[in-house]
């Protein structure tokens, strides 16, 4: 057997020895904006002019009257739900399969959370086990779109607006999708994005509220002022933040043909089942995490964990998913409403594709499945190396 024929993770050459493509890539526009922001000393500001900017910018892009820049997507989120006035007694509707930071945020405030399940073709949430799930208790639904999936956002706006239920709509993985013809994010009454050093809006860390209802605006700012900001995005951050908006568009659309690609070259591989991308003309991917499906019966029993492994050491960026939230939490701390059996499966079988190699060539996608081609031919070698379970 040839070396370059051999797995990395058992000593062969990397499919991609100089690793996967960095992210934050080097753009001399951002490079240009620390410059300037140094040089007149806008960076160092409390209330300076990238900051105004980037909000008036947010909010013209999703539609809203009120952006608040924030520490991060998971503040955002807490906020979101401080404006609502959730608390004690009160419960909030997420899918079981979701980013554990909201599920942590809604027992921040002191609210339950109730989880349900998620669709099948893209384990996003299921708006139907939402409407089973409401109750005289529920005071919103928290929804995101997540790994190039999305939630089928004009059914869930007409229960809520049907049972009165107001929508906390989480875009951080999908800042400038499209939705049934809106952006991503302006389908509810509270909008959160989020800033952290991985996403497609990248400022190290931060994050956004968005909303045109005057009342959560109020008690957000008046939970966030304390003699100043509690939770800011700094001017620098705020700086950097507003040229990757300005390409965000044409990015997405690259993101989009490329991802596209991928799910073609992998469509007729056994271990991988890409996620459905939104096949509406109306709408357009959000590409943060491309979501794929592991089938360890066509890799010899090799685990999740173990697959993701090999394929990182051949310098293709798959990791695992989320853990779904009613497998890493106490069942005291939540509540459930019907089954969770999607979720279950996607506790154990979600695998995404970090989103920077969805900016590269042809060449470099077409890796992708050259990684996995590999990886599957030696499963049996890499399970016994590495452990079948590991």
């Amino acid at each position: 057997m040839p070396n370059d024929a051999v797995p990395a993770v058992l000593g062969g050459t990397p499919i991609r020895p100089q690793g996967p493509p960095v992210w934050p890539p080097d753009d001399p526009e951002i490079v240009e904006v620390l410059h300037r922001a140094a040089r007149d000393g806008s960076w160092g500001q409390y209330h300076g002019p990238h900051s105004e900017t980037l909000a008036e910018s947010l909010a013209t892009l999703h539609g809203f009257d009120h952006v608040r820049l924030c520490a991060s997507g998971t503040v955002a989120v807490e906020l979101a739900l401080r404006g609502l006035k959730i608390g004690p007694g009160d419960e909030v509707i997420l899918a079981a399969y979701d980013f554990r930071g909201n599920m942590q945020d809604v027992l921040c405030v002191g609210a339950t959370p109730v989880l349900v399940d998620i669709r099948p073709e893209n384990w996003n949430l299921d708006v139907d086990r939402v409407e089973e799930a409401l109750t005289d208790a529920t005071r919103a639904v928290l929804v995101s779109h997540l790994h190039g999936g999305q939630v089928d956002m004009p059914a869930l706006r007409d229960l809520a607006d049907r049972r009165g239920v107001p929508i906390i709509e989480d875009a951080c993985q999908v800042p400038g999708a499209r939705v049934a013809g809106r952006v991503a994010g302006s389908w509810g009454e509270v909008a959160v994005l989020s800033f952290g050093g991985s996403k497609l809006l990248s400022a190290g860390r931060g994050g956004a509220l968005l909303t045109s209802d005057d009342g959560v605006q109020q008690r957000v700012k008046t939970y966030t002022q304390r003699g100043n900001e509690a939770y800011p995005l700094s001017e620098l951050q705020a700086a950097l933040l507003q040229p990757q908006l300005d390409t965000l568009a044409n990015r997405n659309r690259q993101r989009a043909t490329a991802a596209t690609r991928v799910i073609r070259s992998l469509a007729d591989h056994p271990a991988l089942i890409p996620f459905a991308l939104p096949g509406d003309s109306e709408s357009q991917p959000g590409l943060y995490k491309l979501g794929l499906q592991y089938n360890p019966d066509a890799c010899a029993g090799l685990s999740r964990d173990a697959f993701a492994r090999a394929v990182r050491a051949e310098g293709v960026a798959i990791d695992p998913g989320f853990r779904s939230l009613h497998k890493s939490h106490s069942q005291r701390r939540f509540s459930t409403s019907g089954e969770l059996a999607e979720a279950d499966r996607a506790d154990a079988n979600v695998l995404v594709l970090h989103h920077p190699v969805l900016l590269e060539s042809d060449a470099d996608l077409d890796q992708v499945r050259t990684a996995v081609e590999r990886v599957t031919a030696h499963a049996e070698d890499i399970g016994r190396e590495l452990g079948f379970a590991c």
